[in-house]
């Protein structure tokens, strides 16, 4: 009667992983779904979808995604294949490496900037070795 679909990461695409205010995370998130963060990562995090740091997020270590909304703290690397939209909210310290990138006035934006002349698509693997 009902089938079973099998899901793979482009499915998960468009649906969001939330981390609310208040929760601080030590260690690794991996995701192929989009994904919000209103509290605190202390690791890296990589995705095939978009990051959204909202307001009261900090994020300290590396990121790599395909596009993200900044509007809260980051300190370390993060690499955008596509678009980095940084809010005038945002405070950002450390190295940048983005496709496209538009910074709101107000902004702190006290890094190095590189723009990527290629754009690849985040490869995620689930942890036992494949994709």
């Amino acid at each position: 009667m009902f089938d079973k679909v099998k899901k793979n990461g482009t499915e998960l695409l468009g649906k969001t992983n939330r981390i609310v205010e208040g929760t601080s995370i030590v260690g690794d998130i991996v995701s192929k779904a989009d994904f919000r963060l209103d509290g605190e990562l202390i690791g890296n995090f990589t995705s095939q979808g978009k990051l959204v740091i909202g307001a009261t997020g900090v994020i300290k270590g590396e990121i790599i995604c395909n596009n993200a909304d900044i509007e809260g703290e980051f300190h370390g690397k993060i690499k955008v294949l596509e678009v980095l939209n940084i809010k005038a909210t945002a405070r950002i310290h450390g190295e940048v490496a983005v496709g496209k990138l538009s910074i709101e006035p107000g902004a702190e934006f006290t890094a190095t900037c590189t723009m990527l002349t290629h754009n690849k698509e985040v490869i995620v693997k689930d942890g036992k070795g494949s994709e």
